[in-house]
């Protein structure tokens, strides 16, 4: 419903008030939101910052997601809402929810806030309705990211498409994931599990199935998709008996770019898991009572910790937790926890929001069927060369000499139109050099790193998938146009696609090193087919579009997407 606006009419034929339709006002079923009309500049109407649960806080902090306090005066949803709460990282925002340079000056800082339960819309300024819905998942390992990076703004996605996009936040790292027995109570299993942030995606879906009509949506035609740890927060839902069992359905097509959902059990020797199991993250859970019980002095050890949590009783101690500041959690846990392996979040395979081995439950087809068009790069371990140092096999020896900071400063300013700036032997350590040399070159460091980790765990569930359902398409990105020496230090590394995915090349972590006028035709060309072809996977559950110039088959089948500088390259592989 679009909520009607009374306006005077003037002039000769002034007959007094009549009804006139604000493009921008709509109702919710919590209340009115008034947009932003871009119509004019983007293409598109938005809406940013509409709140879908209550803000996680104070008593509700490790909580399942509420439903908001209406509001009774329409609201103004036209900037984005805080990110979620979470330590500095170069992929989060700085203190400004924002990409700007106080990102490098606030690196395993608290950033964000708990009151971050929001979500943002975009849709074409045009008259149709039933449009279909995307609702997107950032990445960032499950503990950092924010909607309100300038890579996921949906206007040019919305308009190319011709869809209803849907950006939402959910808890972020030990806000979003902790399994803590003194936290649980028994009254609610699914909250109990720990799983919070996929809860709060659930949440924002049926916010979604409740209100998109309103913005021109099809309820009955939403597209989840993620990228990264969004991309395993998908699968998750995907094998989530929650999803499975929900009326009405909630999503009714999968998108995963970059994911997976295998525990290591589900893996040959040697590889990598995506998943780890619920023991782990119970692990984590005690690991960061004690740590916190010792930091206050109100323990010595773990065992005397323990001892002090078990007189002191369950809802105490939850009290205890939801007192400390996230600047004092993220202390504990970058100090402590981190040397003991247990700082990482992730979906908890618990067997009430999450099985205990989603693979197995897709093997015996206990899953949301649905078409699946996943995707990855090609070289996607090119973003994360510091895990060289975690075997020999790999090198043993980190693949960056530089740190963080110092990365994010050299990127930030950054410009790819004048003479180099960086060497890459100011990059990459010499034992990875010449990067194409055999065996130990960073290219076969990083593929093997790659094999072991996003392949594996892509050929495991992808294959699952398809011993169940036809309709599993995948495609491979391969762009690696930067100018030197980027085109070798980041190639088409992990995330590089998303920038085509959403059509924005302005300002972001990597834009200044990939993006340049010379190889702009050949981005935009690529860029226009992507999201054309995503479209297409919205409307009908097939990613084949004209504008391809060629036919996708199904999995195992791939499409390799790259393109010149000049033209988009798109091949059947």
């Amino acid at each position: 419903m679009f909520a009607l606006q009374l306006t005077a009419c003037g002039g000769d034929n002034d007959h007094g008030f009549v009804p006139a339709i604000s493009p921008v006002t709509r109702d919710t079923t919590h209340g009115i939101v008034v947009g932003v009309d871009g119509s004019a500049s983007t293409g598109t109407y938005a809406w940013k910052g509409v709140p879908f649960a209550k803000p996680p806080v104070d008593e509700l902090r490790w909580k399942a997601p509420a439903d908001p306090v209406a509001w009774t005066t329409p609201k103004a949803t036209q900037e984005f809402a805080n990110a979620c709460v979470q330590y500095g990282r170069i992929y989060g925002p700085g203190a400004n929810n924002k990409y700007d340079a106080t990102i490098g000056s606030t690196l395993n800082q608290a950033v964000g806030s708990e009151d971050c339960l929001y979500l943002n819309i975009w849709r074409p300024s045009n008259g149709d309705s039933k449009l279909p819905v995307i609702v997107f998942l950032h990445g960032g390992s499950n503990v950092s990211g924010y909607t309100a990076d300038p890579v996921y703004d949906g206007a040019m996605l919305a308009r190319t498409a011709n869809a209803v996009v849907v950006t939402t936040n959910f808890r972020l790292g030990i806000f979003g994931f902790l399994n803590m027995p003194q936290l649980k109570t028994g009254a609610d299993a699914s909250e109990d599990s720990g799983n919070f942030a996929l809860l709060d995606s659930i949440k924002a879906l049926q916010f979604v199935n409740r209100n998109i009509a309103n913005f021109g949506g099809d309820p009955d035609n939403v597209t989840l998709m993620g990228q990264s740890a969004g991309a395993i927060n998908v699968y998750a839902l995907m094998t989530s008996p929650l999803m499975v069992n929900a009326n009405p359905k909630l999503f009714h097509r999968a998108v995963p770019l970059s994911g997976g959902l295998s525990l290591a059990t589900n893996l040959a020797p040697g590889r990598l898991p995506t998943l780890n199991p619920a023991s782990t993250a119970l692990a984590q859970g005690n690991a960061l009572l004690s740590n916190q019980l010792i930091a206050d002095g109100l323990a010595t050890d773990t065992a005397s910790a323990q001892a002090y949590a078990t007189a002191q009783g369950n809802t105490q101690m939850a009290a205890y937790l939801r007192g400390k500041s996230p600047s004092v959690l993220f202390a504990t846990l970058l100090t402590k926890l981190s040397v003991l392996g247990l700082s990482g979040s992730g979906p908890i395979p618990e067997g009430t929001v999450l099985p205990v081995d989603p693979i197995a439950s897709i093997n015996a087809g206990s899953y949301l069927k649905v078409p699946v068009l996943a995707g990855n790069t090609r070289d996607e371990a090119k973003l994360f060369p510091t895990f060289l140092a975690l075997s020999p096999a790999l090198g043993g020896v980190s693949g960056r000499l530089v740190s963080d900071a110092q990365l994010f400063s050299t990127q930030f300013s950054y410009n790819p139109e004048a003479a180099p700036a960086v060497s890459i032997e100011q990059w990459i350590p010499s034992v990875y050099l010449p990067v194409t040399t055999p065996m130990t070159g960073f290219n076969a460091r990083t593929d093997l790193l790659n094999q072991l980790f996003f392949i594996a765990s892509r050929d495991n569930i992808l294959d699952a998938l398809k011993s169940k359902q036809a309709a599993v398409w995948y495609y491979q990105f391969n762009w690696d146009e930067e100018p030197a020496p980027w085109n070798d230090i980041y190639g088409a590394a992990h995330a590089f696609d998303l920038p085509f995915v959403f059509g924005n090349f302005g300002p972001s972590l990597f834009a200044n090193i990939a993006n340049t006028q010379a190889n702009q035709p050949g981005r935009l060309d690529l860029s226009n087919a992507m999201m054309k072809s995503l479209g297409a996977f919205a409307k009908a559950g097939d990613p084949n579009s004209a504008v391809l110039g060629t036919t996708w088959p199904a999995w195992p089948s791939k499409l390799n997407f790259d393109a010149t500088a000049t033209a988009k390259v798109i091949a059947v592989k």
